[in-house]
């Protein structure tokens, strides 16, 4: 069974990028024509579907499978797919995106909720948007079990981490760097909304958790996970993605939470933040993007992982968080993410959904597909290439 799920990830032969050429120079982008593209980047996300069943997940345990392809479930994927809409819903306004997001709650609602664990928690940051937007009291109650969830009966690890617990596994003891943008954010933003300050308090505990194990301190960069019970960083792999989610997530937290300078928490996750931007700076490739593991050139280049230091890069720097020097590589990231995208609005060289691996050539083997996380990540660089105009 476990080499069944593993063919699932993994390409059987080298996986090689899709080509692609600056055909769309950013300074040649008006904002009509960066909303026209977030819009179709909407329209491809929300017609996500894996017709062919090649991208579905068989449970450790046989029967059913994970669909994180196609737009219609309820996983981590969709999650970040959702919160990407709601970041342009935001900025534009235009209540066709706003509809996607109501008619995906209306029918996962109406299905019944999943298994709660760490990746299905994802949805639950645009929830809470939508409740504080609409106040429909249904919401409400989804946000409360949810979040108790997280508090009091999700897995934990040694010095009460978050364990990634997914559909496929338990993970026991282990810290995964995804957990700061599918989990924690979420409870974070519902201890603001509902003002539940332990919930904000336990979200700040876990970034810090998180830094203590996963920083690797020669580089500045993330390992994708820490096992306390073999007391490693498995691969340790520096993956493109999983370091992706700290780049969006620490901006996206300190704005949630509003600290002012000179707060030793904020303080503490800003200079985490420069010293990945410091890092990340000294492995951009020259077209742009940066490789799936990310010190090392011999692994293909990731969009999705690209697209999230773009847009945490921009969005640092806009909010005084970086330096403004660090500009300039956003927006060369913005661009070659742009030119990702094909006539059809799907984004290219995004990688599959990936767990834990062994070996760094694990992570240099998972296959390439189209995935909404790819186009919400596309999304989040979207709005922040429209507030350039604002």
């Amino acid at each position: 069974m476990a080499d069944k799920i593993l063919s699932v990830f993994l390409s059987p032969d080298k996986v090689e990028n899709v080509p692609f050429e600056v055909k769309t120079p950013l300074a040649e982008m008006s904002l009509s024509d960066t909303k026209a593209l977030a819009l179709k980047l909407v329209d491809s996300l929300v017609h996500l579907e894996d017709n062919s069943g090649e991208f579905r997940v068989p449970l450790p345990t046989g029967g059913f499978k994970v669909d994180s392809k196609s737009w219609k479930n309820w996983e981590w994927t969709q999650g970040v797919g959702l919160y990407g809409m709601w970041m342009l819903f935001e900025i534009t306004g235009d209540e066709s995106v706003l509809g996607h997001i109501q008619a995906w709650f209306d029918q996962q609602f109406a299905k019944g909720t999943p298994t709660k664990n760490v990746n299905s928690m994802a949805p639950m940051l645009t929830l809470a948007h939508l409740y504080e937007r609409t106040g429909r009291s249904e919401y409400r109650a989804y946000l409360d079990s949810w979040a108790e969830y997280v508090m009091d009966g999700i897995p934990r690890t040694e010095e009460r981490g978050i364990q990634h617990i997914t559909f496929r596994q338990v993970n026991e003891g282990q810290l995964w760097d995804d957990t700061l943008m599918m989990c924690v954010l979420p409870l974070a933003k519902i201890g603001v909304l509902l003002n539940r300050p332990a919930y904000v308090e336990e979200a700040k505990r876990q970034f810090l958790l998180h830094i203590k194990y996963l920083v690797d301190n020669r580089t500045g960069l993330w390992y994708h996970g820490w096992t306390f019970l073999e007391r490693h960083h498995f691969a340790d792999a520096l993956w493109g993605r999983g370091n992706s989610w700290v780049t969006i997530a620490i901006p996206e937290f300190l704005t949630l939470l509003e600290l002012p300078p000179g707060d030793h928490f904020r303080d503490y996750l800003v200079s985490t933040l420069e010293q990945q931007v410091i890092a990340l700076s000294k492995f951009q490739n020259q077209n742009g993007l940066w490789h799936t593991l990310v010190d090392d050139p011999t692994s293909y280049l990731e969009v999705s992982a690209s697209a999230g230091f773009a847009f945490g890069i921009l969005k640092g720097v806009r909010l005084g968080y970086l330096d403004k020097k660090y500009r300039a590589m956003g927006l060369k990231a913005l661009e070659a993410v742009i030119n990702n995208v094909n006539e059809n609005g799907l984004v290219q060289n995004v990688s599959f959904g990936t767990p834990m691996g062994a070996t760094k050539d694990f992570y240099k083997a998972i296959k390439l597909t189209a995935m909404p996380y790819g186009q919400a990540m596309t999304l989040f660089c979207m709005v922040e290439s429209i507030k350039r105009y604002l």
